[in-house]
């Protein structure tokens, strides 16, 4: 599968390949922080959303996909889907509470 994918580095299973919108539609954009107060982003520690955590997110809460229809577009398993929705919405969360910017990972940085 040309462009994105997961990289494994951790003990056990490799995860699947999550499947993600083809490059050009979303990841041709340039993706700058989001920062609380709307100032340029300088310093201190971000919060930074992988891109497998945005297209979960706007297939499940932007497109109001069911979890099991969203996974069948990702390419992977409802729990698996369950599993990156909580690490992005507690990433969200986090930012928002602390005040933190939020920066979106390019599907090649990782």
């Amino acid at each position: 599968m040309p462009g994105w994918r997961w990289r494994w580095g951790r003990r056990g299973r490799p995860p699947k390949p999550r499947i993600l919108r083809p490059e050009g539609v979303v990841w041709g954009l340039v993706y700058r922080p989001f920062t609380p107060d709307g100032s340029e982003y300088r310093s201190g520690e971000p919060v930074v959303l992988l891109p497998d955590e945005v297209e979960a997110l706007r297939l499940v809460y932007l497109e109001d996909h069911t979890l099991e229809d969203a996974a069948k577009m990702m390419g992977i398993s409802r729990g698996t889907l369950w599993r990156i929705l909580k690490s992005g919405r507690r990433k969200l969360v986090e930012a928002i509470t602390g005040g933190k910017p939020i920066v979106v990972e390019s599907p090649g940085e990782h």
